[in-house]
């Protein structure tokens, strides 16, 4: 019996065939683009390394970067999930295999596949850019650091949006996707630990259901929130860490994000302003749509996370902080991230 439950290549065929391409541009203004985002995304390296102070960051040459149209993003994230959850899933199924009949693994995989195309095609629309680790597991090809995707439709249709300075506007949001490559980088163990974080509560979320494919069908399917799946004490501790590392990494990018001033970014208070104001510009489809995909969830984690580096940072410095790179142990639980002093009092003992 195949033990696959996702369709993997259905879901890139599908995301790909319902995704739209964005803003038009001419051959000569895309290849001016893709030149552009290519100069900032290397020029950001030295401003994170700066802001940072994390030896990681400088020259920072370990990954590939790529700018990559909608599709070509989607298609990258399929893979990407598939290295992380595939061999986890399987495990499960074969584990639970008499839950689980040839027929209803079938359907459950050409189910959640197509599902999974859907909402990469509706986030191909919506994701600037992203720093990938997973992608070698997949890709024995890749640069084993990972790669970073920039999104250049996206980057070109926000701009225009909110009327800001191209030039500005790309540093900025290459300086948030570069602080994540040098996460990455400062923390060699920090891919691993989210693998096996993911692994075990794969297992545990889907080894406890009653029928693995119908649980597995209502979290693509449904949009059921993943925090209704998890019903065991030991997985929602899993959750918790997951939870507090992933604030973790976006709040520390967003302070990054937040340490430039004028001299980097001329323009950068007009950039904040209008991009915070972007989302109440929202339509109600949208705003439904992010919110059964959890990514007003994911905002929130922006803040918890940026007030947790905020708070250590003006207590101990950012040399203080990033201790938090050194080892699993030092990452913050998620009740630290919401008192920061635990944290640093954890550290000082």
């Amino acid at each position: 019996m195949d033990h696959r439950l996702i369709h993997w290549e259905l879901a890139a065929k599908t995301a790909a065939t319902l995704g739209t391409p964005g803003p038009k541009l001419s051959p000569a203004e895309a290849s001016a683009v893709v030149a552009d985002l290519r100069r900032h995304a290397d020029a950001a390296v030295g401003h994170v390394h700066e802001i940072t102070r994390l030896e990681a960051a400088r020259d920072l040459r370990d990954s590939g970067v790529l700018i990559v149209d909608r599709a070509s993003w989607a298609r990258a994230n399929v893979h990407s999930f598939e290295a992380i959850i595939d061999r986890p899933l399987r495990e499960a199924a074969a584990k639970h295999s008499e839950r689980l009949s040839a027929t209803s693994a079938a359907v459950t995989a050409r189910a959640t596949g197509a599902e999974m195309g859907a909402i990469l095609s509706f986030l191909s629309s919506k994701v600037l850019g992203q720093f990938d680790p997973f992608a070698p597991l997949k890709r024995p090809h890749l640069p084993e650091a990972g790669r970073l995707l920039l999104v250049a439709p996206n980057i070109v249709e926000v701009e225009r949006e909110l009327n800001v300075e191209p030039a500005d506007f790309r540093l900025w949001v290459c300086l948030h996707e570069q602080t994540h490559r040098v996460q990455f980088a400062a923390a060699p163990w920090l891919r691993d630990y989210l693998l096996g974080s993911i692994a075990e509560l794969v297992e545990g979320m889907l080894g406890k259901a009653d029928s693995l494919g119908e649980r597995l069908t209502r979290l693509f399917t449904e949009k059921t929130p993943l925090t209704e799946l998890i019903r065991d004490e030991k997985d929602r501790e899993v959750m918790s860490r997951l939870t507090a590392v992933m604030s973790l990494l976006e709040g520390h990018a967003n302070v990054v994000m937040d340490g430039v001033d004028s001299s980097i970014v001329p323009t950068v208070k007009t950039i904040r302003q209008r991009f915070a104001r972007r989302g109440a510009d929202r339509g109600a489809l949208e705003n439904w749509l992010r919110r059964i995909l959890g990514l007003d969830a994911k905002m929130r984690q922006y803040a918890d996370g940026q007030k947790f580096v905020s708070a250590v940072v003006q207590q101990i410095g950012m040399e203080g902080f990033n201790r938090v790179w050194e080892r699993p142990e030092h990452l913050p639980t998620e009740h630290e991230l919401h008192h920061p002093q635990e944290w640093v009092d954890r550290m000082r003992a």
